[in-house]
């Protein structure tokens, strides 16, 4: 059995110290090593078949070469979330170019400050991106005064972290104000989550901007909280169905929510749009193949992910941008699911 090859042997071959053969392979450049020096170097190790390991690599240059991606909702939302393998497919793709590796994390709420606090002291990872953040998490000030950079994957007013984000409040508005021009006066609302999270915050204020615009008097009685799932988004529409309101079209801010909507719709024997317009929001893959296909907006995931990396990296550079949010644009894609008001439905009628 041959033995393994040391840095020591690629010292010994290139006449110089296992220092400078660690500050070389390693890409260290905190000391000026001469050109001619390293490339010694880098032919000892090539003729030697040597390759530092990733622990090495880490020791000689103070970064791990991994990256943090930690999203604040429960393990069981995960795995449910439609949404999530498009962040996932861009984040890899950008690290797989990099030859970076990914820590992934969740943290419930209530949890935040101590995983954060554990996140950054054990320096395990050069950067974080915080996915899906509160307007109400305790660990946001901590991250703000830790010594490693982080990106939110979401607003956060106030906040002097950097972040990446799709203009949720416009997106919203553009969503209502289609079913308004079709003739939908009375139109409910289904968020995609609870109202600490930002994005449905902001979701709601399109919603309401958009009535108000159009002259419709905001009625909270047709807004249910969904929460990220498609159980929740059959829960929130079968509460509204139930609670004799009168509507012809609701705005369901995920479509994984409104999958649930189908749902209870289905069960209470009405139809999509004939009865109720539904226009979702993100656009999943399953849109397209639900029936009637989703009227929705389009969010892409992977350009989120990408965005969220490429501002992170500038930040781990040093490279702060004069700007602390990037907001990407979405459209709205028209579908089956939305159509003009021609006539009444079993719940078509108007006040």
């Amino acid at each position: 059995m041959s033995r393994r090859v040391t840095s020591q042997d690629v010292a010994d071959l290139a006449g110089v110290s296992r220092t400078t053969v660690s500050f070389v392979l390693n890409d260290v450049h905190r000391f000026s090593i001469r050109p001619e020096t390293a490339e010694k170097v880098r032919l000892a190790a090539q003729q030697l078949g040597y390759y530092p390991n990733a622990s090495a690599k880490a020791l000689a240059s103070n970064q791990t070469k991994n990256i943090g991606l930690i999203i604040s909702r429960a393990p069981q939302y995960i795995a449910s979330d439609p949404f999530l393998p498009q962040i996932l497919s861009g984040l890899l793709d950008a690290l797989k170019e990099n030859s970076q590796g990914l820590l992934l994390e969740w943290v419930e709420p209530g949890q935040q400050l101590q995983t954060y606090l554990e996140l950054t002291r054990a320096h395990h990872i050069d950067g974080m991106i915080l996915m899906t953040p509160r307007l109400d998490d305790p660990g946001l000030r901590a991250l703000e005064e830790a010594d490693i950079p982080v990106v939110l994957m979401g607003y956060i007013p106030g906040s002097s972290l950097h972040s990446v984000d799709v203009d949720n409040l416009a997106a919203a508005e553009t969503a209502v104000s289609h079913l308004i021009k079709l003739g939908h006066r009375c139109i409910a609302c289904i968020t995609n989550a609870a109202l600490p999270y930002t994005s449905a915050t902001q979701r709601l204020d399109g919603y309401k901007i958009a009535l108000q615009k159009a002259g419709i008097a905001f009625d909270p009685a047709l807004v249910r909280e969904a929460d990220f799932d498609i159980r929740s988004g059959y829960r929130a529409m079968k509460s509204l169905l139930e609670s004799k309101q009168k509507f012809t079209a609701v705005f369901v801010a995920s479509d994984n929510v409104a999958l649930g909507a189908y749902s209870a719709l289905s069960e209470a024997g009405l139809s999509i749009p004939d009865d109720i317009s539904i226009v979702g929001f993100d656009d999943i893959p399953m849109a397209s193949f639900v029936s009637p296909t989703l009227t929705s907006v389009a969010v892409s995931g992977q350009e989120i992910a990408i965005e969220s990396y490429n501002l992170l990296t500038r930040l781990m550079r040093g490279d702060l941008p004069e700007s602390r949010s990037v907001t990407l644009p979405t459209r709205l894609i028209p579908r089956q699911s939305s159509r003009e008001i021609g006539r009444r439905g079993k719940r078509g009628a108007e006040n």
